[in-house]
This record gives structure tokens, C-alpha cells and sequence, in this order.
């Protein structure tokens, strides 16, 4: 039972404070005039071509840089090209060539060595049906029963452009086909990206309500749920870290007589069939040192989603949400993270299948990972501090296959303070207990970060009720 009490005094809130430098020195040579780039070497892009890595470069031929600024500007190319996440590891070195005389600039050469990733990655899939791995092992008994089983493709840089061809077909507790490919850039400029979808997917076992911020399931030997849709992607990117996103989806979803008969809301008054049209507008701003991990930077997010486009759609939505992240060095090993969230969702009856407040690994405040919380508003503030216990680099020389023979290692402690909302109109009709209330979670974790985008997450929670847990995340991208 949840009881409102406080168990802590207080939060830990973190102090927003920006700090990022890099530290070089150059003999005899004045830090207060420039230089300018006599070449750019690329090493180690064995299919990537140059022309996606020079993107990602502010530096170029013929440009004229302070030698005082030249540190930071090689930094973030470094950032910039790791953040491609084509390769395993990415180093940028400089050579200054003094000038002649004193009517000329010195010269830079730049070298950027790289190590690519092994990009086709066919696997097996074994994966949970549950939301996270937390609430397969808490609420779900660990039944086996409840996993994902079959196959996926990966295949990043197909044509050395960046771009991505995915196929994913599971089975088990749930049916799903997925085909998808993107490419970053169809224009000479790069700049304009595509991206097209499809999924089919069939389940017997559906959650048809939430009652006291837990899923209930209900389960046949029938199918009780198909979802489809389609969708084109178009992708606008100006500089180097302002992206545009315009998605047009079609979607179709139907549900069982029994689902129906259960929660009637499910799809609104009785309706067994859901489909329509919609567009979506996402714009962000991503100036982070690791996208996968990032300690140094900020983020800016906002959404706008409009459904129910067509006369013939049976559902109408509009869907607002922006965030704002920001990443600091804190002097030495400790680092701040800061972020803001909100989202508001309209009209205010929705069906339940479309209801969703707090629970998913975006939207969520620590120490909540195995609950529900249905609404319309939502707002997330979460605050976090890093320190770094260990970061280095393995060679494995005895692995021959070099996208695999360099491990990177990096191990944080972190204290993490969070605080939300949920504003919903449904919480007595779903019992809820969290609904329209305060809610707030502290803790401690420990996260692993290596190569290949994985991040291992094991944590220590209590929230503002004074439920304690130990929770484990686990974050993997090819």
C-alpha cells in the first residue's frame, strides 16, 4: 500500500553551472592570432565517405581560426564526428607550420583517425514484452512466457552515407514485422533526409486498463489486438546541430470484441477500430559531447502532433511537448545534468489506448519505474550529478577484427534527484493513486557506458511514498 508520507528530507537539486575546456599548449606561438587549415587528412573511413565526415567538422581548407579558440573547435569535431556513432573511436590531432614571415598565417594540418564499426548486424532477438526489465521481474513473476523471440537486421552505412536498413521479426508474446530505412541526406548540400516505415503487429495478450498505476492484462488463444501503419519521414538539418523533423503516418489499429466489452474507452464508446491520418512537426537543437552519454552540452526539444487529418478518421488528437537538457562539468570528475519536460495533450477525453502520462523510459521520475500514471499534462524535472570513477580504453590486440578489438570503458557514480506531475481526468474512473499529486524520487546508480552504444544502469531508488526499490536499465544502439 502507498502511504503519503515523506522519507527523505529533501531532494537533491542540483546548482546549474557551465564549465568546459580543453587544455592545450603551443610553443612560441602567440594564443592571440590565427591560423589557417592547410589540410584535413581523413584516416580509418574504410566505406564511410569523406564527404559525411566533413560534415560534421567545423574546420575546413582555407579557413582562418584564433589559436586561442582552436581547442574547443577541435573538441567538438571530435564530439561531432563520435556522435555520427559510426565508429568505435575517433581522434583528431593538429600540426601548426610557423609562417614564413610575419605578412603570413601559420598553417594547420589536421588528422582525423578513426575506427570503424562493424555496421551489418544480424542477431538474435530475446527481449521482455513488459516495459522494462523491472516490471517483467516485480510484477510479472520472471514468466518466461511474457518474452520476444526472433530475428533482427541492422545494417548501418549501406552505402557509406550514413544511412540505415533495418528488419525486425519477432514472435513470442508478441507478433511484429517492422521494414525500415533511412538516409540522413538525399541532397548535394546534405542537408534534407528521408526516412520511410512499415509495422504490422498482432498480440493475445493486451493491458485493456490501468487500476492503482498498474497495467491489467487480458489474455486469449485470439488474436486480441492488430496495429499497422506507414509512415514517410522528412528530415532537415541546418548547421551542425539544428535538425528539422515532418512525419506523415497512417495508422490502423483493431481490437477484439472482448477488449471492447472490458473497457469500452479503449478505443472510445464501444469502437473496436482506430484509424487516421496524422503529421507531426519535431525540431531540436543537439549540441552534446555523446549522445549516448553525454556529460558536456545541451538539448532542446519541441514537438507539435496533429491526428485525425482525413473526414473518414475516427480519432482527433493534438499532442504538444518540449524539453530542455543541459550538461556541465562541475571541475574534476563531477559532472551536473539538469532537464525540464512537459507535454499536453488535447481533447480531454481520449481513448485509453492513446492515454499516456508517466511509465516510459522518457517520461518517467526515478524511483516510478514499475508504475502507470495516466493524464493529460505531464511534467518531468529531473537533476542529476556525476562522478567519473573510471574511463579508459582496452586494446584487445589478441581480437583480430578491429571494429571489435577496442573496448571503451567508462564507469560513473551518480546522485540523481527527480520531481513530477500528472494532470489527469481519469484518475478516480482508473483508480488512481499517484494521479493529479506531487510526485518525487531520489537515489544513487551506478552506470556502465562501453562501445557499441550500450549503457548499463543499476540503481537505488526511494520516492515521496517511501517505496524503495533496486532497479536495473539497460539503453543499446547499433
Amino acid at each position: 500500500m502507498i502511504t503519503q508520507k515523506w522519507p527523505i528530507a529533501g531532494l537533491v537539486l542540483t546548482v546549474f553551472l557551465l564549465s568546459s575546456q580543453i587544455m592545450s599548449v603551443y610553443a612560441q606561438t602567440d594564443s592571440s592570432q590565427s591560423v589557417i587549415v592547410r589540410s584535413v587528412t581523413l584516416e580509418g573511413n574504410v566505406k564511410t565517405k569523406d564527404r559525411i565526415i566533413l560534415r560534421e567538422m567545423t574546420l575546413h581548407v582555407g579557413d582562418s581560426v584564433r589559436l586561442a579558440d582552436l581547442p574547443g573547435r577541435v573538441q567538438w569535431d571530435q564530439r561531432n564526428i563520435n556522435n555520427t556513432t559510426l565508429f568505435v573511436t575517433v581522434d583528431v590531432t593538429t600540426q601548426i607550420t610557423p609562417a614564413a614571415d610575419s605578412t603570413q598565417l601559420a598553417q594547420l594540418d589536421l588528422t582525423v583517425v578513426m575506427k570503424e564499426r562493424w555496421y551489418i548486424i544480424a542477431y538474435p532477438v530475446f527481449d521482455l514484452a513488459d516495459r522494462n526489465f523491472n516490471e517483467w521481474w516485480y510484477d510479472r513473476g520472471r514468466d518466461f512466457r511474457r518474452v520476444v523471440y526472433g530475428g533482427r537486421l541492422s545494417y548501418r552505412n549501406v552505402t557509406g552515407t550514413n544511412d540505415r536498413l533495418q528488419v525486425v521479426i519477432e514472435r513470442g508474446f508478441l507478433q511484429r514485422t517492422i521494414l525500415s530505412y533511412s538516409k540522413p541526406y538525399i541532397d548535394k548540400a546534405q542537408k534534407i533526409g528521408l526516412r520511410v516505415d512499415v509495422s504490422y503487429a498482432t498480440n493475445k495478450e493486451i493491458p485493456y486498463r490501468t487500476q492503482f498505476d498498474k497495467w491489467v492484462y487480458t489474455k486469449s488463444e485470439d488474436v486480441l489486438r492488430e496495429r499497422a501503419y506507414a509512415s514517410l519521414t522528412l528530415t532537415n538539418r541546418r548547421g551542425l546541430y539544428h535538425y528539422h523533423t515532418f512525419d506523415t503516418r497512417y495508422t490502423r489499429n483493431t481490437i477484439a470484441d472482448t477488449v471492447a466489452r472490458l473497457n469500452p474507452d479503449y478505443f472510445l464508446d464501444g469502437r473496436t477500430r482506430q484509424q487516421f491520418l496524422a503529421m507531426s512537426y519535431n525540431y531540436r537543437y543537439d549540441r552534446r559531447d555523446n549522445v549516448v552519454f553525454p556529460l558536456v552540452g545541451k538539448l532542446f526539444t519541441a514537438f507539435v502532433g496533429v491526428s485525425g487529418i482525413l473526414p473518414s478518421d475516427n480519432f482527433n488528437f493534438l499532442d504538444l511537448s518540449a524539453s530542455m537538457t543541459r550538461y556541465w562539468s562541475m571541475g574534476g570528475r563531477f559532472y551536473g545534468a539538469g532537464s525540464l519536460r512537459a507535454r499536453a495533450t488535447w481533447p480531454t477525453r481520449q481513448p485509453y489506448f492513446n492515454l499516456r502520462g508517466l511509465g516510459s523510459s522518457i517520461d518517467m521520475v526515478r524511483g516510478y519505474e514499475l508504475y502507470v500514471i495516466d493524464g493529460q499534462r505531464t511534467a518531468i524535472w529531473r537533476n542529476s550529478v556525476r562522478y567519473q570513477l573510471l574511463n579508459v580504453r582496452k586494446q584487445l590486440n589478441w581480437l583480430h577484427v578491429r571494429q571489435f578489438n577496442t573496448v571503451p570503458i567508462a564507469v560513473y557514480l551518480t546522485a540523481f534527484g527527480d520531481a513530477g506531475y500528472v494532470s489527469s481526468t481519469v484518475a478516480e474512473q482508473y483508480q488512481s493513486r499517484l494521479a493529479n499529486q506531487l510526485l518525487a524520487g531520489t537515489g544513487l546508480s551506478v552506470d556502465i557506458v562501453s562501445f557499441y552504444n550500450l549503457v548499463m544502469r543499476f540503481s537505488g531508488t526511494v520516492n515521496a511514498q517511501g517505496n524503495k526499490g533496486f532497479f536495473f536499465n539497460l539503453a543499446k544502439e547499433f
